[in-house]
C-alpha cells in the first residue's frame, strides 16, 4: 500500500494519540486494588519479583527496575526460566507480580501457582480478571482499556503501556511512603548522567510515615 508523506505522519500521530489516551485513562483505574497492592508491597519482608512473557515481559523487567530504583527491592523473573529452576530464588517473605493481558499464559500461571505453594502472594495485572491468572491470584488488578489502543486489538502496544504506567504510580507512591530520598537514589545510581547530579530538589515529601 502506497501512502503519501502526510498520510504516514498522520497515521503515526493517530497511533500516539490513541496510546496517550489509554495511558491517561489509567488514572480512572486507580482504586482499592491499588491501595491493597501498596499494602502488600509495604508488608513484603523479602524481595518483589515481577514476571511476564512476550511484551509483558519487557514491561515486567522495566517495572522491577523502577521499583528497585525507587527503594523497593525488586527483580525481573522470566517465566520460563523460573520453571527451569530459577523459581528456587523465590521464598516465603517474597512477593510476585505477574503481568499478563489475557491471563492464560501457561508458564506464568504455573509459576504463580507454584510460588503460592511456597506461601508467596501473587498480584496479577490483567485485562481479564476472570482468566486463570485472575482467579488464582491473591490480588487481581483489572487493567483494561479500549481495544483501539492495540493494533487490531491483538498487538500489545497500548495495553502494555497501561501496565507500565500503573507500575510507575506504584513505585512513585511507595517511594514517597518510605521517605526514600534522592540521596539514596543517587547512591544506588552512580553511573550515567544521573550519577553526575550534585543535588535534586525536595519533591517527595508528604507521605512518609503515613499508613495506607
Amino acid at each position: 500500500m502506497d501512502l503519501s508523506g502526510s498520510e504516514v505522519l498522520e497515521a503515526a500521530r493517530d497511533a500516539i494519540r490513541r496510546e496517550g489516551k489509554g495511558v491517561a485513562d489509567v488514572a480512572d483505574l486507580i482504586d482499592d486494588t491499588f491501595l491493597e497492592a501498596v499494602r502488600m508491597l509495604q508488608a513484603c519482608t523479602g524481595k518483589v519479583f515481577v514476571t511476564g512473557s512476550g511484551t509483558s515481559g519487557s514491561i515486567a523487567r522495566r517495572m522491577a527496575h523502577l521499583l528497585a530504583v525507587t527503594g523497593t527491592p525488586a527483580l525481573f523473573l522470566p517465566g520460563m526460566d523460573a520453571l527451569h529452576g530459577t523459581m528456587g530464588a523465590v521464598v516465603e517473605g517474597d512477593l510476585l507480580i505477574t503481568i499478563s493481558r489475557g491471563g492464560e499464559s501457561t508458564e506464568l500461571n504455573d509459576l504463580s501457582t507454584r510460588v503460592q505453594q511456597r506461601h508467596v502472594p501473587v498480584i496479577a495485572l490483567t485485562a481479564a480478571p476472570d482468566s486463570s491468572l485472575g482467579r488464582l491470584a491473591d490480588l487481581t488488578v483489572h487493567l483494561h482499556t479500549d481495544t483501539e489502543v492495540d493494533p487490531g486489538g491483538v498487538i500489545a502496544m497500548g495495553s502494555t503501556l497501561i501496565a507500565a504506567v500503573w507500575g510507575d504510580a506504584l513505585a512513585y507512591v511507595l517511594m514517597r511512603l518510605r521517605g526514600y530520598g534522592w540521596d539514596q537514589v543517587l547512591f544506588t545510581h552512580p553511573a550515567g548522567a544521573v550519577g553526575l547530579i550534585d543535588d535534586l530538589p525536595e519533591a517527595l515529601t508528604g507521605l512518609a510515615d503515613q499508613e495506607v
